[in-house]
């Protein structure tokens, strides 16, 4: 039975979230049938809605001759059914719709390791015709919906939100006191119970995790290839992705994957670990960018099935632009008026107060740093690193600032956007993981103090 249409597409918005696969029919000139499941069902207007075109070459050819189609949508939350009665109007193979269609499926492709072989060929545009409820095999929904009492309420709390998020990047005195205090804001705030901010490395292409609330270990160090899975293709692209029914998402993108290596026509790549919850089902991740710089990432999951409503979005991306801007500022030299602790006599090092005896690997080729034969750090962190370890051993140094490592050749920090902060943050958190004993603390702005309550033995590879 066929019911009243409802107002406006809008209103139909988590139906067009692909948490449950949408189902297209179409005919031919002579009326024969062609029904299959399509991946995305588009929200482009109050009139009109996009189709991914895939595989669908019995579709494309119905079309051709009989431009009518009818798609069935459902709404994850409900379960309720609608049927948007359509006309084909056109194929669109680039632009703004196209982009926005094609990104969610790249990510997917490139998680499940099928990019450039899982693809959107183009974005099928349809004027809607009629949109009818399908009623008869649900019960009516309830008239207070807690999903909706809980939208409501964020709603109402987005502006003070809004305020407080903004007053914490303003107060902040050094990087990783403003991401610490934003992703706790986000939480109190709004629930967001699992976010992390990803830090891009100037000249490797490469998104590394300096900051995380909400997971059992922290995270702090994770690295994602910019370009790579769901993280590193919203990153490359510097557009949003928000994905709700994770898991069928990739289950779909590995069934493809599978369907492919079957027929052995094209090779794949490896699929690519997820960082963060292992059973998420809803993400959204938003590029920070200053300009056409890319700075970052801001991710936030969700174990719900639709976690996150365009609201979120809209909202997530202002606070993202505060974020990037503050990243930014951070990240610019601003000690040049600061003594350098080196010039100042060296301190004695600190009597050892623990039994305990670490032993401290650096390997020249890749600036690994390894505690004990366990990973710590690498790159240009391990090599700051080590210049801390090597002072203080040699020299007895203990306090250090911002600048000298700035202006230290051997280090090879980039001239501009030296992610210096960022890199301190990372160095400090992988730390408190690998090697409390051995803690960097802040004594000022721009100047920080190496603690070392080990004996520590130094060896280089």
């Amino acid at each position: 039975m066929i019911g009243t249409s409802p107002a406006r597409l809008s209103d139909l918005s988590r139906c067009f979230l692909g948490v449950i696969p949408s189902i297209v029919s179409t005919s031919d000139a002579e009326g024969v049938p062609n029904v299959t499941y399509v991946s995305q069902v588009f929200y482009v207007d109050e009139s009109h809605v996009a189709l991914s075109c895939q595989f669908f070459n019995k579709t494309r050819k119905n079309l051709d001759s009989n431009p009518l189609a009818c798609a069935h949508v459902v709404d994850p939350m409900t379960f309720q059914a609608y049927r948007l009665r359509l006309r084909f109007l056109r194929s669109e193979a680039s632009g703004p719709l196209f982009e926005s269609m094609a990104i969610r499926i790249e990510a997917i492709a490139s998680q499940t390791g099928m990019a450039g072989v899982f693809r959107l060929l183009s974005a099928d545009v349809f004027e809607m015709l009629s949109v009818d409820r399908v009623e008869g095999f649900l019960a009516a929904p309830a008239e207070d919906d807690p999903a909706d009492r809980s939208v409501a309420a964020g709603r109402r709390t987005e502006l003070r939100g809004l305020r407080c998020v903004s007053e914490q990047i303003n107060r902040a005195e050094d990087l990783e006191t403003l991401l610490t205090s934003v992703l706790e804001a986000l939480d109190g705030y709004f629930g967001f119970a699992q976010t992390m901010v990803l830090v891009a490395e100037p000249g490797c292409g490469r998104l590394i995790t300096v900051a995380s609330r909400g997971y059992g270990e922290s995270g702090v160090g994770a690295e994602v290839q910019i370009g790579e899975g769901l993280i590193g293709t919203a990153a490359k692209e510097r557009r949003i992705l928000r994905i709700a029914g994770l898991d069928s998402e990739l289950r779909y993108g590995r069934a493809m994957r599978r369907e492919v290596i079957s027929r052995e026509s094209h090779r794949v790549a490896p699929e690519i670990p997820l960082p963060g919850l292992p059973d998420a089902q809803s993400t959204l991740i938003i590029p920070l960018t200053v300009g056409v710089d890319l700075v970052g990432v801001l991710v936030a999951e969700s174990r719900e099935l639709a976690g996150f409503d365009e609201w979120h979005e809209g909202y997530l991306e202002v606070v993202a632009n505060q974020i990037a801007l503050g990243i930014d500022r951070m990240s610019a030299p601003d000690d040049d008026g600061i003594e350098d602790s080196s010039t100042r006599p060296a301190a004695v090092a600190p009597a050892v107060c623990s039994r305990r005896r670490r032993i401290m690997t650096y390997y020249r080729a890749d600036d690994c740093v390894f505690v004990d034969n366990d990973y710590l750090i690498r790159n240009v962190p391990g090599r700051i690193f080590w210049k801390l370890l090597t002072s203080w051993s040699q020299e007895g140094r203990t306090e250090f600032s911002n600048r000298e490592l700035r202006l230290d050749d051997s280090l090879g920090l980039p001239e501009y956007k030296d992610n210096l902060e960022s890199r301190l943050i990372l160095l400090r958190r992988r730390l408190e993981e690998k090697c409390p004993e051995v803690r960097i603390e802040r004594t000022g702005r721009g100047r920080f103090a190496l603690v070392v309550d080990a004996e520590i033995e130094l060896t280089e590879k």
